[in-house]
């Protein structure tokens, strides 16, 4: 299928034809249900969400369960379809001025928030405001400033106020958002939920109260109807949707189970109908136990280890070295996960749409070179047998990460290293990492939109979550440049430089590429297989008569 912001180029098309052509080639975010398909009588879906959200409103959202659940809860001016294509969402259509930074938002006249209030612009300036205002103490501020908005990074760092952010209601459905750049990947960008509206009343009238069931507005194709803390979230149909009428499932509860193994077994009683994951050491049976249940499909993501360069002795780039190249990256794809993953030699992975993962020094050798070297580089660096380098390994509590752990550990030993395993609840987890409190930790990033900028920048010096407080001016340049340049081929050779700055300086260790894999019962139609940022929404959903 066509996807029809991958070769835009913002640069070369008048304002008014590319709007034509936006509206010419997307689908629509809805249930599409096959004709002839029995439909069960009661339309209800219940998710496993493997975690507690930190939170479900959209500018604080951190982690992948607050994602999933805001995303069936919000929209934003654009979405998604089940092959990950960019589509209209609250708004209809928009424009973009001849320099490529101006760009005019048509907010659909059906477009209404669940208590049936219209969305409004000005909920859109509120919330874009909202998102760079310090005060909100959003982890994805950061967001908005990869696109440039106008006075975003300004804003984020206290020097300007929210309210200078280059967005405006031009008037109650007209929305407009003025860049400093011309970023040729700005629309992609929209899909993500810091990016959605917010209502301002209910926001200033309750404060931080504003997302408990009975006071949260949404204006998603669901609504929150309940939220009990570590036992489940409940969403219910939001008639006041716009596009309500192609909605087929009515209630959707998702389930924050941390143990997979918990998880498959609720599954197997029929207490859940689709998994967050599955259990490494489960999956080959599974497989061939319950075939047409295993889906796979590739994830833009990849899980790493993080260093705190501004810890000792991890200021040290052999030490980092020496660690990441120890690291048997088939091994753990191969025996570990076993579900498909690639190892990973760059931070961006393949599954990112137009970039070809560069060769680098370490992704030649074998990994008997690769041990070696690392023997060599902790030598020079003035550990071994005699003086054991000896540290921390952060991971947030689950199976699948203290195996992980355990195998690389496994594979430092023969380097003399030491490291005690801790592992933390997912919210603790989260504030050790974001504080730097930590020596090494375990990390993944996941694709914000499909760019390999979504997984570079990350390792900006200005990044919030640049967790290993990495430092490079020249990396920062060349990230920089990538926002401005139109071509595909000189941003490609640029995110190409940048990775290996990351592999000359180590500041994180990647190790493989994501999979999605998870149990879905056969009733369930509609599930995506080939969106890469596994934006599975509810609303696109259906249970089939079973």
């Amino acid at each position: 299928m066509k996807k029809p912001f991958k070769a835009l180029k913002l640069a070369g098309i008048p304002a008014l034809t590319l709007a034509a052509s936006i509206m010419a080639v997307t689908s629509a975010n809805a249930a599409i249900v096959p004709a002839g398909t029995q439909l069960a009588q009661v339309q209800e879906l219940v998710r496993g969400n493997g975690a507690e959200p930190a939170s479900i409103d959209p500018q604080k959202v951190e982690g992948v369960p607050g994602s999933s659940v805001t995303k069936d809860l919000f929209e934003g001016l654009v979405t998604q379809d089940a092959a990950g294509n960019t589509i209209p969402g609250q708004a209809e259509s928009w424009t973009v001025s001849e320099d490529n930074k101006t760009f005019t938002f048509k907010i659909r006249d059906t477009a209404k928030w669940s208590n049936g209030d219209p969305v409004t612009a000005g909920d859109f300036v509120f919330a874009f405001q909202r998102a760079v205002d310090p005060e909100t103490a959003s982890r994805y501020a950061w967001f908005m400033e990869i696109p440039t908005i106008v006075n975003a990074s300004a804003i984020v760092k206290g020097e300007k106020p929210a309210d200078s952010l280059g967005v405006k209601a031009v008037d109650d459905k007209t929305f407009q958002v003025t860049l400093e750049k011309p970023v040729p990947y700005f629309i992609k960008m929209l899909a993500h939920q810091t990016t959605f509206p917010v209502p301002q009343k209910v926001v200033e009238k309750l404060g931080d109260n504003w997302t408990r069931p009975g006071n949260m507005v949404s204006n998603g194709a669901y609504k929150l109807a309940d939220w009990r803390v570590n036992e489940k979230i409940v969403l219910e149909r939001n008639s006041n949707y716009w596009n309500d009428k192609a909605t087929v499932i009515n209630k959707v509860t998702y389930l924050p189970i941390v143990s997979t193994t918990s998880e498959l077994n609720r599954y197997k009683a029929d207490e859940l109908d689709m998994t967050n994951l599955i259990p490494v050491e489960h999956f080959k049976s599974l497989k061939k136990q319950i075939p047409n249940e295993v889906r796979v499909t590739p994830y833009l993501g990849t899980y790493y280890y993080t260093f705190n360069t501004k810890r000792k002795p991890f200021d040290d780039v052999r030490i980092r070295k020496a660690l990441s190249y120890a690291i048997n990256r088939d091994a753990i794809s191969k025996y570990v996960k076993g579900q498909g993953e690639k190892p990973a030699y760059t931070f961006t992975p393949e599954t990112v749409s137009g970039f070809v993962p560069p060769s680098t020094d370490y992704s030649k050798m074998s990994q008997a070179e690769r041990n070696a070297e690392a023997k060599r580089l902790l030598t020079e660096a003035g550990y071994g047998p005699n003086k054991p380098l000896e540290f921390d390994l952060l991971y947030n509590t689950d199976e699948a990460h203290k195996k992980v752990a355990i195998a690389i550990a496994q594979m430092w030993k023969p380097l003399g290293v030491k490291v005690t395993l801790v592992n933390q609840e997912w919210k603790t987890f989260l504030d050790s990492r974001n504080d730097g409190k930590f020596d090494v930790a375990r990390a993944g990033w996941i694709g914000d939109y499909n760019e390999a900028s979504t997984m570079l920048d990350l390792n900006t010096s200005t990044h919030g979550q640049n967790d290993s407080q990495f430092v490079n001016e020249m990396y920062d340049k060349l990230m920089s440049e990538s926002r401005v340049v139109t071509s595909d081929e000189e941003r490609s050779h640029l995110y190409t430089e940048a990775e290996k700055i990351l592999a000359d300086e180590m500041p994180v260790a990647p190790i493989y590429q994501y999979v999605t894999s998870r149990l879905v019962k056969p009733y369930v139609g509609g599930y995506p297989m080939s969106n890469v940022e596994d934006n599975v929404y509810t609303r696109d959903l259906f249970i089939k008569k079973h």
